[in-house]
């Protein structure tokens, strides 16, 4: 069971966790009570939170790190399947013995905040807006899912491209993203060449300037532009799932 909570939590603990915006969407009261059993986490690039199959321990709220959900298949081919950055939650399940349907590996470092899932699954079966807000990002989560089915079909290479680095700029405090164009490549399940022409165009067009390594947005509106319906369409259900930067 949740503990009573203590008289007081530290200032800057509490706006830590509200740099995630789940958790500054519950009242100050709840948020305390939450505290107690939060626990921030560094999360560098690289890290796996739980793989396919596993037993989830805990759940993340990360902060300014940019979680990757994953599928690999048994050749170990790996495409992506959605991401999660300060909007949102990694890892969480509602009934005792759920598997992790999914892999989660940490895409861009940071920090967050972790939860063990029994103590979520509790505040959670009590209703109120915790469960308001994970219900609401589930919902949001499965419209990027989506989208990223009809993409993968129907979008060209320029379309979903301009799309990824759209999606990480959401949940980056930057324009500069540190990615290559290989791991682009692998999570999308294309071709690298396909990924070097199509970042090629974007570079050409003026919209990304690319150096070894690093991605850096020059021109956002344009990528919008060319990524079209493809962005568009799982942000018209949850408009401000994801706070642009």
């Amino acid at each position: 069971m949740l503990r009573t909570p203590r008289a007081a939590s530290p200032a800057v603990s509490i706006i830590g966790a509200q740099q995630n915006d789940l958790l500054r969407a519950l009242p100050r009261e709840d948020l305390e009570r939450l505290f107690l059993d939060l626990e921030m986490v560094s999360l560098p690039v690289g890290k796996c939170l739980y793989n396919l199959g596993d037993k989830i321990e805990y759940t993340y709220f990360p902060t300014n790190a940019i979680v990757s959900l994953q599928y690999v298949t048994e050749e170990g081919a790996t495409t992506e399947i959605a991401m999660v950055g300060h909007e949102g939650v990694v890892g969480v399940t509602m009934y005792r013995g759920e598997r992790a349907s999914n892999t989660a590996v940490v895409q861009s470092a940071g920090y967050g905040y972790r939860l063990r899932t029994e103590t979520l699954r509790e505040m959670f079966s009590e209703g109120g807006v915790l469960a308001h807000q994970l219900m609401r990002y589930t919902s949001s989560l499965f419209a990027q899912l989506a989208q990223n089915v009809v993409s993968s079909r129907h979008a060209s290479i320029e379309q979903r491209l301009s799309r990824w680095l759209l999606e990480r700029l959401d949940r980056s405090p930057t324009t500069q993203l540190k990615v290559t164009q290989e791991l682009i490549a692998n999570l999308l399940g294309v071709r690298r060449e396909s990924i070097t022409a199509a970042a090629g165009k974007l570079q050409a067009d003026g919209l990304i300037q690319c150096r070894r390594g690093v991605v850096q947005v020059v021109d956002r509106a344009g990528l919008e532009r060319i990524a079209g319906a493809c962005y568009f369409a799982a942000r018209a259900i949850f408009p401000d799932a994801v706070q642009t930067h």
